[in-house]
């Protein structure tokens, strides 16, 4: 999309946030037939159990696969990116969310807990564990940048009249990661994250975008941490590669965290509702509290700058939006079931057996409708399914070893060899 790169400054009147976003959307919500609730029931994508917990959210296979194929790609793309795969644990000792600051400012949303005599607190965030890996041995200038990506899962307190759907949830999974860098290489970084950013939302049928330039108030420095020259710095080089980039942004001084400015690339969907992913986040709080150095050229210890990012954000966030930003229709390459195989009677039903076979053969995802249902009624329920291909096999497909081909929403797309069909749904990025 093209973009006028013009820089323009404003308090910005309603921060785009899911909160606000859900307050002024409830009731539209409660009846739209694209509401991503409605769509994960529909879909038997994911659902969220009392009995469970609330803002617990339970992946079902068709919803899990989903899941799997967006991480697949999530992980292909950062290692062709310089990135390198982290895992990290689900619970750690309080001390390290103390050294952290989080139990100062956030314990209210924290889950902690005591066993034998230790406490314990359930990760509310990555970086800490981050930083625990880049520190595991001393680092050297040569090496960076350093850059860490998992697909973490964190656990929040949110109050219980916060919670809808996937869009405020207790449990989630963030594709996060942290970058650790000199000053020197920041904007190099920024320049490549944006494009990253913007191929990544691309792929998901994402074109339009809001940026924001979350900068700090110029009235009342002494509320954030680091000195004047490391926040004009690291401003200046967040504006610098927006500018570059040719990405119009809107710059909106003191709504940057206490310890470093940001760059929000807000998405738009195809409602027009703008949706708060993708975060670029500079810290000028952990380096310090968690003392994170390299050695320099000249043999002496200098401070890291370390960026927080975000891509996708929270996962079952990105998926609700994402399932209403196309009405459950996915694209191709992400559905649950890419072809539904339906025999006309049961003297088919051995020849569309062996196409189920040769179509899963060829890493197509494929399922047979082997029931005693009418065909129209089998169609009908794929249309509902939302599943992109029909391969309707009768006794003339049989014969000529092809599949009469539906698709979904637009109707009859001809006959097929089963070879050609998964070309097809190759050639979508399966």
């Amino acid at each position: 999309m093209k973009q006028n790169p013009k820089r323009c400054v404003k308090k910005r009147e309603h921060p785009i946030d899911p909160a606000n976003v859900l307050g002024k959307k409830n009731k539209e919500r409660e009846i739209s037939a694209a509401d991503h609730r409605l769509l994960g029931q529909q879909l038997d994508l994911f659902s969220i159990s009392e009995d469970v917990g609330v803002g617990l959210v339970l992946w079902h296979p068709n919803g899990t696969i989903v899941r799997n194929v967006i991480r697949d790609y999530w992980e292909k793309e950062h290692l062709q990116n310089g990135y390198q795969l982290v895992c990290t644990p689900h619970i750690a000792r309080r001390e390290l969310w103390k050294t952290s600051g989080h139990l100062d400012y956030y314990e209210q949303n924290m889950y902690v807990f005591e066993k034998d005599g230790e406490g314990l607190v359930v990760k509310p965030m990555n970086c800490p564990f981050h930083i625990a890996i880049y520190k595991a041995r001393p680092r050297s200038y040569r090496e960076l940048p350093i850059r860490y990506a998992e697909w973490g899962t964190v656990y929040r307190y949110e109050r219980s009249g916060t919670l809808q759907g996937l869009l405020r949830v207790r449990g989630f999974t963030q594709d996060d990661a942290h970058i650790f860098c000199t000053a020197e290489q920041v904007k190099q970084e920024i320049l490549t994250l944006l494009d990253f950013t913007r191929r990544i939302m691309r792929r998901f049928g994402f074109e339009e975008y809001r940026v924001y330039l979350s900068t700090r108030d110029p009235e009342h420095p002494e509320k954030y941490m680091g000195s004047n020259e490391e926040w004009q710095r690291a401003q200046n080089a967040l504006a610098e590669a927006l500018q570059e980039k040719t990405i119009a942004f809107r710059e909106v001084p003191g709504e940057a965290v206490f310890y470093g400015p940001k760059i929000d690339m807000n998405i738009v969907d195809a409602a027009g509702r703008e949706w708060q992913c993708t975060t670029l986040q500079f810290d000028f709080n952990l380096p310090k509290r968690f003392n994170i150095t390299y050695v320099g050229a000249d043999n002496k210890e200098h401070e890291v700058v370390m960026i927080h990012r975000a891509l996708l954000g929270a996962i079952e966030r990105f998926f609700a939006i994402l399932l209403e930003h196309c009405n459950g229709n996915l694209p191709t390459w992400l559905a649950p079931v890419q072809v539904s195989v339906i025999p006309v009677s049961d003297d088919c039903l051995e020849y569309a057996e062996s196409v189920h076979r040769k179509l899963v053969s060829c890493g197509i995802r494929a399922e047979l409708d082997d029931s005693t249902s009418t065909v129209s009624y089998k169609i009908r329920n794929a249309e509902l399914q939302k599943i992109p291909y029909m391969a309707i096999v009768g006794k003339h497909e049989a014969e000529t070893g092809r599949i009469a081909v539906r698709k979904h929403g637009t109707g009859n797309a001809g006959s097929m060899a089963i070879k050609e069909l998964a070309r097809q749904i190759r050639k979508h990025g399966n």
